[in-house]
């Protein structure tokens, strides 16, 4: 399917749109392509952009003081990923956005974006409600990183992602499980 016909599809499954407004809203996209490891973006950079997944796999994270790296989201195919602190509080970015795998992905700026939901009704109600959604699932991932083990937390994420644990490499699983690389082979082998 080609990528105009799939956005129009991922914004119509939530809220229903006129050919002339989805045609008005395509038109302020951009399609970009990134290899695997290349960054779009960089912790303290400034964050002007949404990016829509097309085809590859994109991970969110932050890199604490001792180096170590804390994945908050994976981003694949229909998801859409930024850091949202920093592009809505206009600060500098605390995350790091880069490629697990080659990504062609559309990007949004901000200011078309928020041009977007002011004249299109449907625009701004659809993103309210992947912005519920979003909440809804970050609280959920909270509550497991605090209250669930590593056992819980890995079968919950391969009963709701299971084509996401094929892909993301494990060492990168481990990271944003919160267990270490060797705890992960353990909960593969059924031993935790």
């Amino acid at each position: 399917m080609d990528i105009r016909t799939r956005l129009h599809q991922h914004f119509t499954q939530l809220v229903p749109l006129t050919d002339d407004e989805f045609e008005y809203i395509w038109s302020h996209f951009s399609l970009k392509k990134f290899k695997k490891r290349q960054t779009l973006i960089q912790e303290g950079d400034a964050v002007k952009f949404h990016y829509w997944v097309h085809k590859g796999l994109i991970k969110s994270s932050h890199t604490d003081e001792s180096g170590k790296e804390h994945i908050l989201q994976f981003a694949m195919e229909d998801w859409w990923v930024s850091d949202y602190l920093a592009l809505y509080n206009h600060t500098p970015a605390t995350l790091t956005v880069d490629c697990i795998e080659d990504s062609e992905v559309l990007v949004l700026s901000d200011d078309d974006h928020q041009k977007l939901a002011r004249e299109i009704h449907a625009f701004s109600n659809f993103f309210l409600l992947k912005k519920k959604g979003g909440y809804v699932g970050l609280q959920q991932r909270i509550l497991l990183l605090l209250f669930k083990n590593p056992r819980e937390r890995y079968e919950r994420l391969q009963q709701l992602q299971p084509k996401l644990m094929q892909r993301v490499p494990k060492t990168l699983l481990a990271a944003y499980l919160g267990v270490s690389r060797e705890s992960l082979s353990r909960l593969y082998q059924g031993e935790m």
